[in-house]
C-alpha cells in the first residue's frame, strides 16, 4: 500500500509539471493567433507587446490544458490502481546472461581444496579496513581507463554503460569478484600463452570473464558450456568433440585454443575488436545486419543500438571487468584462491580406460579435485582406444605417483567395482536359476508356486504383478532356488552286497536327503532292519543305482535343454546315467520345469 502511496505521488507532481508546461505552451499558440482575435486588446509599449485576454478565454486555455495533461498522465501511467483498490503488480526487470554466469559461481563447488583468501597485508597498500567499500568519482573513473586505453590495442572508453558494470563487479558482487581474482590464477596463464601464440591482444583474456565468469562448467539457457561458451555446431567448426563421456567445450585448454582460432577468424571480417566481441556473442550474422542498419559503418559504438539487447552490454561489461581486475586493490578486492594455481598442475597420458574413483582411492586425492581439473569427462571415466589422446590433469605432487604405478592403476579394482562384480554374478547366478512358465488351464498362484517351491509373493514380485490371479498361456519368470549337493557320510557307504541300502517306493526315501549320525550314537543297520520290518520284511528293489562316493544335486529343465547339454554341464555327468536315474528314454521324457538327478563325482 506505501509503494502504491508513493508511486502516486510521485505521478501526481509530474502531472502538474505536464499542467503546467501545457498552459504555458497555450499561452503561446493563443498570443500568436492574438492579432486577428477580435476580443483581445493589444498596447505597444517599449518594444513589447502586452496581451490583455478576456476571463472566459484564459479559463478556456486553463481547463483545454488541464484535460491534455490528465489524458498524458493516464496513458503514461502503468502503476495504477482497479476499482477494488488492488494495486497491479510491478513489472519485474530480470539479470541478464552475464549476472546470471556470475551468479553461477557463487553455487559451483570448486575443489576440495580448502579456499583461501591471499594475504592481504602486502596487497593492501591503501589500508583499506576490513569489509570497506571505496567509491570513485567519474573523473577517476574516465582517468584510470584512458591509461589503460594507451598500454592496449583494444579501444577502452569510459560511459554511463560502463559505470554500470563497475558498480556491478567491485560493489553489488564483491565477494563473486574476488572468486574471480582467484580462478584467474589458474586459467589467466593459460589463457595469455594461447593469445601470444595467435598474435592477440592479451586483453581478450577478460572475454571468459564476461562468458562464464571462470567457472569451467558453466551451462548457459541455450546450450552453450565451458570457459568461452561454445555452442555445439561451433565447438565442432572447431575441432571440440563432444560424446557420452567426454565434452571438450569443458576443457580448458582445447576449448581456449578454439576460442583463438574463432577470434581470429572474426577479426579477418570485421578488423575491430570490440565488434569481434559482439559477433562472438551474438553471431556474425547479427552484428552484419546492425552494420547494414547503421549504414555500413564498422563501429561498434554506432551499431551498438542495432544489435541484440544482451550484445549491447557484452563491451561494457568488457571493459568494466577488464578494469576492476586491473584496479583490484584500489577498490579493496582481493584474491580468493581454489586452493591450487596454474603452477600446481600437470598432465599426464592415459593409455587406457580409467575412472576418477580408480584414481581417487588408490593415491588419495579428493575425488572433487579431480572433476575440478578434468571437468571434460562428464561420466568420471576417461576412455581410450582409437587414435584419440586423452590426457588427465592432476596436481604435481601426484604425477609421480602415477607414473610409478600405471600399470598397478589399470588393474585396480575400487570397492564400487567390486560390489558390482559381486552384483554382476548375483545377477547372472539368477539369470541362470530363472524358468519361463507358461500358466496352463486350472492353475493357480498357489500351485504354481508350490510346484517350484516358492511362494506367491515371490512369483508377484519377479513379475511385477498386483494380485495372485493367472490366466492361461500368461508366461511367469520363476527363479528356482538351487538345491545344494547332499554328500552320503563314508559311514553309510555300503561294504558289500548285503550291505546295500535299497528304498521301498512305498516310503517314499530318496538317497539323496538320507541324513546320518555318528556310529558311535546310532545304530544304522538295525534302523533300516526295522524299516524294512515294517513293510513285512520285504526288501523292494529300486530301479535307482546304489549311491557310493557319489554327490546327487537336481537339476531344473529349461527351455531348450538337452540331455546331451545337461550331462556337459556338470562334471561326472553322462547321458546314460541321467537315463538310469530319472527313468528318461531319450529328450522328449523333458518337460519344462521338471527336475531331474544329477550323479557327481566324489
Amino acid at each position: 500500500m506505501y509503494v502504491a502511496y508513493s508511486l502516486f505521488n510521485k505521478r501526481l507532481l509530474k502531472t502538474i509539471k505536464i499542467v503546467k508546461k501545457s498552459l504555458v505552451l497555450s499561452y503561446i499558440f493563443v498570443n500568436l493567433s492574438s492579432q486577428t482575435n477580435p476580443f483581445i486588446i493589444a498596447k505597444q509599449k517599449t518594444n513589447r507587446m502586452r496581451i490583455h485576454k478576456p476571463l472566459w478565454v484564459r479559463l478556456g486555455l486553463s481547463l483545454t490544458g488541464l484535460l491534455i495533461a490528465c489524458s498524458s498522465f493516464a496513458s503514461s501511467n502503468k502503476y495504477t490502481t482497479d476499482t477494488t483498490n488492488k494495486a497491479i503488480p510491478l513489472e519485474i526487470i530480470k539479470d541478464g546472461q552475464i549476472v546470471a554466469m556470475l551468479d553461477s559461481l557463487a553455487h559451483y563447488t570448486f575443489t576440495g581444496f580448502p579456499d583461501y583468501a591471499a594475504d592481504r597485508g602486502p596487497l593492501n597498500v591503501y589500508h583499506y579496513p576490513d569489509g570497506y567499500v571505496p567509491y570513485f568519482s567519474d573523473s577517476v573513473y574516465e582517468a584510470r581507463i584512458h591509461k589503460m586505453d594507451k598500454g592496449s590495442t583494444f579501444g577502452y572508453i569510459y560511459n554511463p554503460q560502463v559505470k554500470q558494470f563497475i558498480e556491478l563487479y567491485a560493489n553489488r558482487k564483491r565477494a563473486l569478484t574476488s572468486k574471480i581474482l582467484g580462478m584467474a590464477k589458474i586459467y589467466f596463464p593459460l589463457f595469455e600463452e594461447q593469445l601470444d601464440r595467435f598474435g592477440m591482444p592479451l586483453e581478450l583474456k577478460y572475454l571468459a570473464v564476461i562468458e562464464s565468469a571462470l567457472n569451467p562448467v558453466a551451462k548457459s539457457p541455450v546450450g552453450a558450456k565451458g570457459l568461452w561458451q561454445f555452442m555445439y555446431g561451433t565447438g565442432k567448426m572447431y575441432d571440440l568433440k563432444v560424446s557420452t563421456l567426454v565434452d571438450d567445450r569443458n576443457d580448458p585448454y582445447k576449448a581456449t585454443i578454439a576460442a583463438c582460432r574463432h577470434m581470429q577468424d572474426l577479426y579477418c571480417i570485421y578488423h575491430d575488436w570490440a565488434l569481434v566481441l559482439a559477433a562472438y556473442n551474438a553471431g556474425a550474422g547479427n552484428v552484419n545486419k546492425a552494420i547494414r542498419r547503421a549504414g555500413g559503418v564498422m563501429d561498434y559504438w554506432v551499431v551498438q543500438r542495432y544489435l541484440p539487447r544482451e550484445t549491447r552490454d557484452y563491451v561494457p561489461a568488457f571493459i568494466a571487468a577488464s578494469y576492476v581486475i586491473t584496479y583490484a586493490t584500489e577498490h579493496n578486492l582481493y584474491p580468493v584462491y581454489p586452493g591450487i594455481t596454474a603452477t600446481e598442475i600437470d598432465s599426464v597420458c592415459v593409455k587406457q580406460m580409467l575412472t576418477f574413483d580408480q584414481i581417487s582411492e588408490m593415491f588419495g586425492i579428493p575425488i572433487e579435485n579431480i572433476r575440478f581439473l578434468n571437468p571434460a569427462y562428464t561420466k568420471d571415466i576417461i576412455p581410450s582406444g582409437g587414435d584419440n589422446v586423452f590426457y588427465l590433469r592432476l596436481p604435481r605432487a601426484n604425477v609421480a605417483d602415477f607414473i610409478n604405478n600405471e600399470t598397478a592403476l589399470y588393474c585396480y579394482r575400487t570397492s564400487k567395482m567390486q560390489d558390482r562384480e559381486k552384483f554382476m554374478v548375483q545377477v547372472r547366478e539368477y539369470q541362470e536359476r530363472s524358468t519361463l512358465h507358461v500358466v496352463r488351464k486350472g492353475e493357480t498362484m498357489a500351485s504354481i508356486a508350490k510346484k517350484y517351491h516358492v511362494s506367491s509373493s515371490d512369483i508377484k514380485q519377479w513379475n511385477k504383478l498386483k494380485s495372485n490371479s493367472v490366466k492361461p498361456r500368461q508366461e511367469l519368470y520363476v527363479f528356482v532356488k538351487e538345491l545344494k549337493p547332499v554328500a552320503v557320510p563314508d559311514k553309510l557307504i555300503a561294504k558289500s552286497d548285503s550291505d546295500k541300502v535299497k528304498t521301498s517306493p512305498k516310503l517314499n526315501v530318496n538317497p539323496a536327503y538320507v541324513i546320518s549320525v555318528p556310529q558311535d550314537t546310532f545304530n544304522y543297520r538295525a534302523y533300516y532292519s526295522s524299516i524294512i520290518a515294517k513293510n513285512n520284511g520285504s526288501v523292494v528293489s529300486d530301479s535307482s543305482p546304489v549311491l557310493d562316493t557319489e554327490k546327487v544335486i537336481y537339476h531344473t529343465v529349461r527351455q531348450g535343454d538337452t540331455l546331451w547339454r545337461i550331462a556337459s554341464q556338470y562334471k561326472g555327468a553322462s547321458v546314460q546315467e541321467i537315463k538310469k536315474l530319472n527313468n528318461i528314454q531319450n529328450d522328449k521324457g523333458l518337460k519344462l520345469g521338471q527336475k531331474i538327478k544329477i550323479s557327481l563325482e566324489g
